[in-house]
């Protein structure tokens, strides 16, 4: 696995997250989500795309991005 071609194939997004926080969580987006096109990655092998959609199939949407969000922490940064 190539991780330098990897890592220019990971996309990140930001959003507000969800629940209770007070003002600052409608203010800032510090909700991340992490994607990833598991099909057309030049970095990752056969093995492992098929090891990803066996393991990670409620993390894959329908068009086969992969989609991991994290908001726990309330910092983008963190």
């Amino acid at each position: 696995m190539d991780i330098t071609k990897l890592t220019s194939e990971i996309s990140f997004r930001t959003a507000r997250s969800s629940g209770s926080g007070g003002q600052h969580v409608n203010k800032v987006e510090t909700k991340v989500e992490l994607l990833f096109d598991i099909a057309t990655s030049d970095a990752l092998s056969e093995k492992e795309k098929y090891w990803l959609h066996k393991n990670l199939t409620q993390r894959i949407n329908k068009e086969g991005i992969l989609k991991i969000s994290v908001q726990e922490k309330r910092s983008q940064l963190k």
